[in-house]
């Protein structure tokens, strides 16, 4: 009997730790921030790639030109997806270290998420 109550209290401690984990906010935009270090077709560059680093169990928002291949990379420690909104598109399980791209082909606001860490939301814009 003392055996299944540590083993019950040992599996209620792992839970409310992975749930706790899983909701944790810092309080920043759900959208991100469109801090990337990328080439985005600004100021008349004709690149036709952009990057998105995932690290601190947060995306970038960013702003390209049809035509552009967005890639996201996993940076953080643990897996997540890039899954839009309006189910375009899905990266399915992104493990770490893992990349992702899409190309962009219509103007528009792409919202996206991680179905793994729901307060992880960013956007890509494409004018």
């Amino acid at each position: 009997m003392k055996n299944k109550i540590i083993l019950f209290l040992t599996s209620l401690m792992i839970t409310g730790a992975i749930i706790y984990g899983c909701n944790k906010s810092d309080g920043s935009n759900p959208y991100g921030s469109n801090n990337n270090n990328n080439n985005n077709n600004n100021g008349g560059n004709n690149n036709t790639s952009s990057s998105i680093s995932i690290t601190g169990m947060s995306f970038s928002s960013t702003t390209v030109k049809a035509g552009t291949t967005v890639t996201w990379t996993n940076n953080d420690n643990v897996a997540h997806t890039v899954t839009a909104d309006d189910g375009s598109f899905n990266s399915g399980n992104l493990a770490v270290g893992g990349t992702f791209s899409h190309k962009f082909s219509t103007a528009g606001t792409f919202n996206y998420h991680c179905e793994y860490h729901s307060m992880m939301k960013a956007s890509v814009t494409v004018n």
